[in-house]
């Protein structure tokens, strides 16, 4: 039996996500002869997961310092060149309906589907080829040109993509796959590393297990970055968005400072005393009921606050306002919205997204080390090196 002869494009893009199926539709609709090789099903499957369903498609106040990477100047170029408004105006032509939920996130009023949905709109306007449900067996490189196998089809064509993203969630099919790849072909891997994911704690500070659900708003500070947002009290751990964005600046062996009560003045707690004495502490900490009974607890405190000498409420004060807890890991990939590391990004142009010892090789997305914080600034990365790479094959 023979074999089906090898299909000829000008370009094939490994992986049918955000990244890769923006490149597409772009290059496609500049009249190149495009493929998109996906082993799901489906494409877009992280998109349909996004945003609890509704997709937290970019993010108004995206900006090269909401990125983190070994190289912070290498986003520049491609978010200079396709803004959240440029998406913003796509959107906008689909008719979409969306708002801003809080510090600029842009969600759809409907479903994350009509991402998709639009996605694969702006690939038939441009005759793009897509497989789905082909794991790929083997991809080669002679004479400039790439083969790529997946079921019982080979294509060849000048550019190859790499668009299949790090691997978190491994339950959508995500993998290193693209590390292995870049690796073949020379190109630097910075470690990846699991990004906006929740923290786990151990040993003495298991304690807080005790008021998992709780939720509060906090200052979290990991490294030299610090976000306010709610922190969430979990049967593991630490989790919540401000959680989850000082994760992607955590080391494991480094403490997470918590900032539990933001809007304090110095000596309030002294204040509190001299104002209403018989007023018990853990009212008068003002955070949720458990939370607070946990907190005034390890702080040895108790009773009405007329019967507490002010150095110890000095003290409470100072570790209210930096309160470290000292994870001893994360929940890993699994419950990892994004990868922080990739493909080194001194391989490859700025602009165009191409490698430079490869000609015709690319990578976008998540593969590469750029990873933006939590609220839609890993689908603008997506958009912007999509764009980039699909305007220069």
């Amino acid at each position: 039996m023979t074999s089906p002869p090898t299909q000829t494009y000008d370009a094939i893009i490994l992986g049918g996500g955000a990244a890769g199926l923006f490149a597409a539709a772009t290059a496609g609709q500049r009249g190149r002869k495009v493929l998109v090789v996906d082993h799901a099903p489906r494409v877009g499957q992280k998109i349909l997961i996004s945003g609890g369903g509704r997709c937290n498609f970019t993010n108004i106040h995206t900006a090269p310092d909401r990125y983190i990477s070994a190289n912070p100047h290498f986003a520049k170029s491609a978010l200079g060149r396709y803004t959240a408004a440029d998406f913003l105006e796509l959107i906008d032509a689909y008719r979409i309906a969306w708002h801003e939920k809080t510090l600029g996130q842009l969600f759809c009023d409907g479903s994350a589907g009509q991402i998709v949905d639009m996605l694969l709109d702006e690939c038939a306007k441009g005759d793009v080829a897509i497989a789905t449900g082909h794991p790929v067996r083997d991809v080669g490189h002679a004479d400039g040109r790439f083969s790529v196998t997946f079921g019982n089809r080979t294509a060849s064509a000048p550019a190859l993509v790499i668009a299949t993203g790090g691997p978190s969630i491994p339950k959508l099919g995500a993998s290193d796959f693209a590390y292995v790849l870049a690796r073949r072909f020379g190109l630097k891997v910075v470690e990846p590393r699991p990004a906006l994911v929740p923290l786990t704690l151990g040993g003495d500070e298991m304690l807080f297990r005790g008021i998992a659900g709780v939720s509060t708003d906090v200052v979290a500070r990991a490294g030299k970055a610090a976000f306010r947002e709610a922190a969430l009290f979990t049967h593991r751990g630490l989790s919540g968005p401000a959680i989850l964005q000082a994760s992607s600046y955590w080391r494991l062996g480094e403490a997470v400072a918590i900032d539990l009560l933001p809007d304090r003045p110095a000596g309030w707690l002294r204040t509190a005393k001299r104002d209403q004495p018989r007023v018990g502490v853990k009212r008068a900490l003002g955070l949720p009921e458990r939370l607070a009974d946990a907190l005034a607890e390890r702080l040895a405190l108790a009773g009405e606050l007329a019967n507490i000498p002010d150095r110890a409420l000095e003290a409470a004060e100072r570790q209210l306002a930096d309160w470290r807890f000292h994870p001893n890991g994360t929940e890993g990939f699994a419950k990892a919205e994004v990868t922080v590391g990739g493909i080194a990004t001194d391989g490859l142009s700025q602009k165009t997204m191409e490698a430079k010892t490869v000609p015709g090789l690319y990578a976008i997305g998540e593969a590469v080390d750029v990873t933006g914080w939590l609220g839609g600034y890993n689908f603008q990365w997506a958009w912007a090196s999509g764009r980039a790479c699909g305007e220069a094959i």
